[in-house]
């Protein structure tokens, strides 16, 4: 690189620095250290939107028994997350094939009438809402923003740098800065993002007075359903293996039950 393009390299990497310098939070319970370049009012409102088109996109289920399921265990999790500025609210879609539930920020909760098989019983949906809900408390979705934020900021200042290459060794480099934020940050963090959850879900299940080693059941029957289905490579995965998962479940819960878990 000539001197220009090392300026323009540095300054760049100053103002990365910077950020990520200022904004930094810190997750409850677990203490990490997050890099958060939104606000949470911010969050909510992205939230509040994606909520109402989902409910435009997905019919929402009539089923009366399933709705007040949904709606109870919902309302224990809520109440433990002692998040009161959440507008929380707890949707039941109807989808047999899809086997998933989100919690958005803000506390917007949607459940797939096909995860029902999975959770069998209260303590099962628990599992599945206390986890999602730990995404939400920890700021998830805004810290993958951020992250992307600060990917983009990154890829404008090599883009500067590399002002005067050649058109080819330009477009090498951006790609080959395009693969490493992806697979060398961002998917590795989103599988910690998962690890956290599942930490953070089982304190909020035991918090509302379910047992959470009701978390091994659900996952264990997640992982028999799969067997023989085609998956990522783990490292190309934004969540880790049922293996993984449920290995990193055993060791948290007897320190979790000792200190969460209602007498």
């Amino acid at each position: 690189m000539e001197k220009n393009d090392l300026l323009r390299f540095w300054s760049w990497y100053l103002v990365l620095v910077c950020l990520m310098t200022a904004a930094c939070a810190t997750a409850p319970y677990t203490g990490r250290r997050q890099l958060m370049l939104t606000s949470e009012s911010q969050e909510s409102n992205l939230g509040f939107q994606a909520f109402s088109q989902i409910r435009r996109q997905y019919p929402v289920a009539k089923d009366p028994q399933s709705n007040e399921l949904v709606n109870r265990v919902g309302q224990r999790i809520a109440e433990a997350a002692n998040r009161p500025d959440f507008r929380w609210e707890f949707v039941v879609f109807k989808d047999d094939k899809m086997a998933n539930a989100f919690c958005l920020p803000g506390g917007k909760v949607g459940i797939f009438t096909g995860i029902f098989k999975y959770t069998k019983d209260d303590a099962g949906l628990a599992t599945v809402i206390s986890h999602e809900a730990a995404h939400a408390i920890l700021r998830h979705a805004g810290e993958r923003m951020s992250q992307g934020m600060l990917a983009q900021i990154g890829g404008v200042g090599l883009s500067a740098a590399l002002a005067g290459q050649s058109a080819y060794v330009s477009q090498a480099a951006m790609q080959a800065y395009g693969l490493g934020a992806n697979v060398g940050v961002i998917l590795p963090y989103s599988r910690k993002q998962e690890y956290e959850a599942d930490q953070v879900g089982l304190i909020l299940m035991a918090k509302a007075g379910y047992d959470p080693e009701a978390a091994l059941g659900f996952w264990q029957r997640m992982m028999d359903d799969s067997k023989g289905k085609a998956k990522p490579p783990a490292f190309l995965s934004t969540h880790p293996t049922d293996e993984q998962r449920i290995s990193a479940i055993k060791q948290m819960l007897p320190e979790i039950k000792e200190k969460y878990s209602r007498q």
